[in-house]
């Protein structure tokens, strides 16, 4: 059951998040509207190194402790790359610097590389870029000591650029972690109706035409896309988050059965009564969820 903050929560996400989702009129309007990303907050620039630069015309923040004494066991994955969500279509927000804070915290360089937005960017900008970040990222690190995380759309994006690393004679990092990830833009899942009548965040009506815009023209069903329909075969341990009331939810189960089958290693990881990226959210749930995979960065 979930907890009494979870809970709470449902009736603010309905009425301030679900209305923005709840027609294709109202992403379209989304979709032209300039949304500028969040800074980094602040107390994230007094409490952690922040380095900005640029990778291919796109932002990309480097957060690091400024403890030189933070540091797990040579064990630990000394770097994330985190894909932050927002249907492709929104910035990364306050939220996702939160949580990019704990993993900094943590002892972890986060490379957050800002990536371009639908309309204005598609798929086919983002995998040259990811791969640019993260080859420089090898020249720091060891593959071993990677992980990749991404929330939502990011989480999508992770797993699709994991699929594509062969193309760019690049290793595979050490373990994905996919909060929440949105896996199949096409969403024609029979399953998704019921979770969708619980979910006070998202809708579907919305999300597939941010999902074509994302598209631009390209099949939805491209694994590049929707990478539920692309090898899930070679690829690191995965674990996965997600939350009973979570659209994604149906999905996220199928994600995991064909990773199964396909010798992935794979843990499931489900917040009764949860909410979409419950892990970034200030819960009982969400600060579990947290813990859960700071100790898998550690494994």
């Amino acid at each position: 059951m979930a907890s009494l903050p979870m809970r709470l929560l449902e009736p603010y996400l309905r009425l301030t998040r679900k209305p923005l989702t709840a027609t294709a009129e109202r992403t379209e309007a989304r979709l032209y509207t300039v949304k500028p990303a969040a800074e980094p907050p602040r107390g994230l620039l007094r409490k952690f190194r922040v380095e900005q630069r640029h990778v291919d015309g796109f932002s990309c923040y480097s957060v690091t402790s400024r403890n030189p004494g933070v540091a797990w066991a040579s064990a630990v994955p000394s770097a994330v790359l985190y894909l932050h969500g927002g249907s492709y279509i929104s910035p990364i927000s306050a939220w996702h610097w939160r949580f990019i804070a704990r993993l900094a915290a943590a002892g972890h360089r986060v490379e957050v590389p800002l990536y371009g937005l639908a309309p204005g960017y598609s798929h086919r900008d983002a995998s040259p870029l990811l791969a640019s970040v993260y080859r420089r990222l090898l020249e720091d690190c060891d593959p071993r000591d990677v992980a990749f995380v991404g929330d939502s759309a990011g989480g999508g994006l992770v797993l699709a650029f994991a699929q594509q690393l062969s193309e760019y004679a690049l290793p595979q990092p050490r373990r994905l972690v996919l909060l929440s990830p949105w896996v199949d833009v096409a969403m024609e899942n029979p399953e998704l109706a019921a979770v969708e009548a619980v979910d006070p965040w998202l809708s579907r009506a919305g999300l597939r035409i941010a999902g074509r815009a994302w598209a631009s023209g390209d099949d939805v069903a491209d694994p590049r896309i929707s990478p539920i329909n692309g090898s899930l075969s070679g690829l690191p341990p995965t674990d996965l988050f997600v939350g009973t009331h979570d659209l994604p939810y149906p999905d996220v189960l199928r994600l995991e059965s064909l990773m199964r089958t396909a010798g992935t290693p794979v843990s499931l990881h489900v917040a009764d009564g949860g909410v979409h990226v419950y892990p970034l959210l200030p819960v009982p749930e969400g600060r579990a969820a947290l813990r859960t995979i700071l100790r898998l960065l550690r494994a």
